[in-house]
């Protein structure tokens, strides 16, 4: 005979109490993310002689957009990210500094 299911009360699992959230620490590994204004987005795609849609993407819900304070404030404030550009700043044996642009779109679930 196979032992019937545990059944739990609906009150037991209301009264577990939900966990925090746990808040953002960027790691020391993470690179720089900046957001660029739209003017700032608008000269840097004049100064690479390209359309933003060639650029490589960044889902807006990415933790390294969160490195950048403009972005926590924004988002916080319901600003809209979304076709703006992210510089992202790496640090380079050769060069010193490598700069890396990438295009902001929706998530997936339609942030």
């Amino acid at each position: 005979m196979t032992p019937s299911p545990v059944r739990r009360s609906k009150k037991r699992a209301a009264a577990v109490p939900a966990k925090p959230l746990r808040p953002f620490v960027a790691h020391h590994l993470l690179p720089k993310h900046e957001i660029l204004s739209e003017e700032e987005t608008k000269k840097v795609l004049e100064e690479l002689e390209t359309v933003a849609e060639r650029l490589p993407k960044i889902l807006v819900g990415d933790a390294g957009l969160q490195t950048d304070p403009k972005f926590v404030a924004g988002r916080d404030a319901g600003e809209n990210f979304v076709g703006r550009l992210v510089r992202v700043r790496r640090p380079s044996a050769t060069a010193g500094e490598a700069i890396a642009y990438r295009l902001i779109v929706p998530s997936v679930g339609g942030s």
